[in-house]
């Protein structure tokens, strides 16, 4: 959920264990790995010695757990069309054992809209470990849903130096497809250098999905429903190209419009547009 972002480019990556998946366009996207290794990475993905870290599976109705969550407030970033409020049960609300985000379309200090950002800044961050986030991002043109991660430095590093890890990104523009990316001081968007794959996904907001990551210091992977998709490695130059040795903090948001959400307008038949999150777990080696 970088700043100002647009697609440029094109490279095709191919996942040949993955069915149905479709080639990336315009993220400057790594080699996919070899069947041997996509094997090797789901095994490493399902393995039984992951130890549970942190987790929210929304099993409590009402507001989110305000000592896991806290709110991004205001117009945020990439020219967006909604306010973010903070702490509205119209907002955000946890019911039904999912955590609900809505956009509605209502005037709201000099928006046309609001919606909600939840993040674990200052509750909880990570250094390396698996992240897994089952959800369903809403349907409608001017849609921007997003699972990603921020450097806890960022107030003193800045971005995209504190590194940024985006675990799913959706657009409503483009209804089929899903994207993963990252972004650094050296490969980001600004610079026509990030680095990320996109998926083919039918009728993608039809479903829950499962969005992960394996984070090393060697390498981040990222995993679609369990199968890998896109891999960042490593490669041990300087924290220009990995900023990664240090900790991340989550944010889940869902944005209208914006310099990328927004490029094929907003259809407003679509409010309130809901983003449902199942759970969100964090493990750990032993």
């Amino acid at each position: 959920m970088h700043r100002y972002r647009l697609l440029t480019g094109g490279l095709i990556l191919l996942i040949s264990t993955v069915a149905s998946l479709a080639n990336p366009a315009g993220l400057g996207g790594q080699a996919a790995p070899s069947i041997t290794a996509s094997v090797a990475q789901i095994a490493a993905y399902e393995a039984s010695d992951w130890q549970l870290a942190w987790s929210d599976d929304f099993d409590r109705d009402g507001r989110p757990d305000p000592a896991k969550w806290t709110y991004e407030y205001g117009l945020v970033r990439n020219r967006e069309a909604q306010f973010f409020t903070r702490d509205r049960p119209e907002n955000a609300r946890v019911a039904e054992g999912h955590l609900i985000i809505t956009a509605r379309k209502e005037p709201w200090e000099n928006a046309s809209y609001t919606s909600a950002s939840l993040t674990t800044q200052g509750r909880f961050a990570f250094t390396y470990g698996k992240i897994e986030i089952r959800a369903r991002v809403p349907a409608g043109r001017g849609t921007w849903p997003a699972l990603w991660t921020l450097g806890t430095d960022i107030n003193t590093a800045g971005w995209p130096a504190c590194g940024e890890i985006d675990i799913m990104e959706f657009v409503g523009m483009t209804p089929d497809t899903f994207h993963f990316t990252v972004h650094t001081k050296a490969f980001n968007h600004t610079q026509r250098t990030q680095k990320g794959a996109n998926i083919a996904a039918p009728n993608a907001a039809a479903d829950y999905h499962r969005f992960g990551i394996i984070w090393t210091p060697e390498r981040i992977d990222w995993f679609f429903d369990g199968r890998p998709v896109f891999s960042f490695a490593n490669s041990g130059k300087d924290p220009d190209e990995w900023p990664f040795g240090s900790p991340q903090y989550l944010i889940m948001n869902l944005a209208i419009g914006g310099a990328w959400g927004g490029l094929g307008g907003i259809d407003d038949t679509i409010f309130p547009a809901e983003f449902r999150v199942d759970y969100v777990r964090v493990w750990r080696r032993p």
